[in-house]
C-alpha cells in the first residue's frame, strides 16, 4: 500500500461543509440538463435513470471519501435498500454496498504512529507479526491482522487520527444538509436520524467502551450455539485488539439470492439468530446493539453468526422498553383501540387521527408478528416503502405526518426497521414471534 492510497481526513467544518454543500448544486444542474435533455426528444426515463445514477455515485463518494459522521449516516441509510423505489434502486444499491466496507485506507506509517502512541513505543513486542495491510476499512478506523505474542490471531482495530474532529463536523453538517436523503427514502425523518446518529457516535471513538460492550456481549453468549462474540485481547482508546475470525460478510449474502435448500436454511438460522440476540440480549446482557448493517456480522465456517463491532451500542439496563413490547402486541393483533390509548398516553401520536388509520399506516411493523413464521424478502419490503412514501394518498400521508416518535424511543425503533429491512434483503423464514413472546416479557 502506498502512502497515496489515504488522504487526511479533513477536519475543518469549513472545508467539510463545502463538500457536502455543493451535493445539492450538482442535483440541481443535473434536473436542469435532463430538462433540457427532454425537450431536445431524450426518453425520460432514460434521462432520469442516468441522473439518478450520477447522483448516486457523487452523494455517496462524498460521504466515503469525509469518512466520519458523513460515512456512518450513508451506512445508516444503506440499511434502507428495500424500500428504495424500483425504478432508482439499482445505482444506489451499488453505491449504498461500496459504503458497507470500502474507504482510503492509511499509509503504514500512520498506522504504527497510532499503535506507538497507544499501545507504548515497544508495540512490536506485543506481536509475533503485523500486516501492515489493512483486512478491513470502515467509517472511523481500520483492522488489521496480526498474530499476538501468544500465538492467536488477531484483529486490530486502529481509529483514525483526526476522526472525532470529522465525525463531530460532518454530524453538524449533516443535520443542516439532510433534506439530501430524501433523495433515497422520501418518508424518512433525516434531520431526527442525524440528531440521534450523532449522540450515539460521539460514544463510538472511545475504544475502551467499545471494548467493555464486546467483553459483556462475550461473556453473556459464551458457548451460544447460534452466536460468537469473539474474546477481547488488548485495549486502548482508540486500539482493540480481539480474536481473529474467519468468515463472510452477512452483507455479501444479502447481495446474492438464496442457493438451494442447505443454503436457505442456514439463512433461516441466521434470522432467527438476528432477531433472538435483538430481544434477548437487554435481559442477557444490558445491552442493544444499535447499529444495524449487515457489516457487523459475519458467517463463520461452522454456519454460526458472529457479531463483530460493539461501537454503537445502547444500555437497556431495565430490558426492552415495556410500552414498545406492548404497542407491538397490540399492533399484530389488531387493537387499534387499545394502540391507540397507549400511544397517546406515551407520546407516539399528536393530532387528531382514527386509531384504525394509524393502526394501518404502522401495521406492516408488526406483520412478522402476526402468524407462526414470516417470510422477510425485498418485494413484501418494497410494497411497505411505496406505500409508505405515497405522497397521493393524501390522507395515508397525513396519518404518517401525526405520528411522533419520543426521542427515548427512537434508537430502538431504528433498530428494529434497520434490521427489518436487512432480513428482506436476505430473504429468510423465521418465527419471529415466537421469540417475542420468549424474551420480551411485555409483550
Amino acid at each position: 500500500m502506498t502512502d497515496t492510497a489515504y488522504s487526511e481526513i479533513p477536519r475543518g467544518s469549513v472545508a467539510r461543509s463545502a463538500r457536502i454543500a455543493a451535493l445539492p448544486l450538482a442535483f440541481g444542474g443535473r434536473a436542469v440538463a435532463g430538462w433540457g435533455r427532454r425537450l431536445a426528444g431524450a426518453d425520460a426515463e432514460q434521462v432520469s435513470a442516468s441522473a439518478m445514477e450520477r447522483n448516486a455515485e457523487q452523494l455517496f463518494a462524498v460521504l466515503g471519501q469525509l469518512k466520519g459522521g458523513a460515512m456512518k449516516v450513508g451506512q445508516a441509510l444503506s440499511v434502507y435498500d428495500s424500500m428504495i423505489p424500483a425504478e432508482i434502486a439499482e445505482p444506489y444499491r451499488q453505491a449504498l454496498a461500496k459504503l458497507q466496507s470500502c474507504g482510503p485506507t492509511m499509509p503504514a506509517r500512520t498506522v504504527h504512529r497510532v499503535l506507538a502512541e497507544q499501545l507504548g513505543r515497544d508495540w512490536r513486542r506485543r506481536f509475533r507479526s503485523f500486516d501492515d495491510e489493512p483486512a478491513a476499512a470502515a467509517s472511523v478506523g481500520q483492522v488489521h491482522h496480526a498474530v499476538w505474542a501468544d500465538g492467536r490471531e488477531v484483529a486490530v482495530k486502529i481509529q483514525y487520527p483526526g476522526a472525532d474532529q470529522a465525525l463531530d463536523a460532518d454530524l453538524r453538517t449533516l443535520g443542516r444538509f439532510s433534506s439530501l436523503f430524501a433523495l433515497i427514502v422520501p418518508a424518512l425523518d433525516a434531520k431526527a436520524l442525524v440528531r440521534e446518529l450523532r449522540r450515539r457516535m460521539l460514544d463510538e471513538l472511545d475504544y475502551r467502551a467499545e471494548a467493555d460492550h464486546q467483553r459483556r456481549f462475550a461473556a453473556a453468549y459464551a458457548g451460544d450455539p447460534r452466536l460468537h462474540v469473539p474474546a477481547v485481547v488488548a485495549s486502548a482508546p482508540k486500539v482493540i485488539v480481539s480474536e481473529w475470525l474467519d468468515g463472510v460478510s452477512l452483507g455479501a449474502m444479502t447481495a446474492r439470492p438464496a442457493g438451494d435448500a442447505t443454503e436457505q436454511a442456514l439463512r433461516d438460522s441466521w434470522a432467527h439468530t438476528i432477531i433472538e440476540t435483538m430481544f434477548s440480549s437487554p435481559l442477557r446482557v444490558g445491552l442493544l446493539h444499535a447499529d444495524p448493517h449487515p457489516g457487523n456480522f459475519m458467517v463463520l465456517a461452522d454456519g454460526r453468526l458472529a457479531m463483530i463491532d460493539f461501537g454503537a451500542v445502547a444500555e437497556l439496563p431495565d430490558g426492552f422498553p415495556p410500552v414498545l413490547a406492548r404497542i407491538l402486541r397490540h399492533v399484530a393483533d389488531a387493537e387499534p383501540a387499545k394502540m391507540m390509548r397507549l400511544m397517546l398516553a406515551e407520546g407516539f401520536v399528536g393530532g387528531d387521527v382514527p386509531p384504525e388509520d394509524v393502526l394501518r399506516y404502522i401495521g406492516a411493523l408488526a406483520d412478522p408478528l402476526r402468524s407462526r413464521t414470516f417470510r422477510f424478502h425485498r418485494d413484501w419490503m418494497a410494497q411497505q416503502g411505496s406505500r409508505v412514501m405515497d405522497v397521493r394518498g393524501r390522507a395515508f400521508w397525513e396519518t404518517g405526518r401525526s405520528l411522533a416518535l419520543p426521542p427515548q424511543h427512537m434508537l430502538i425503533v431504528r433498530v428494529l426497521s434497520g434490521w427489518t429491512n436487512i432480513l428482506a434483503q436476505l430473504d429468510c423464514t423465521v418465527a419471529a414471534r415466537a421469540l417475542a413472546e420468549a424474551w420480551l416479557p411485555e409483550f
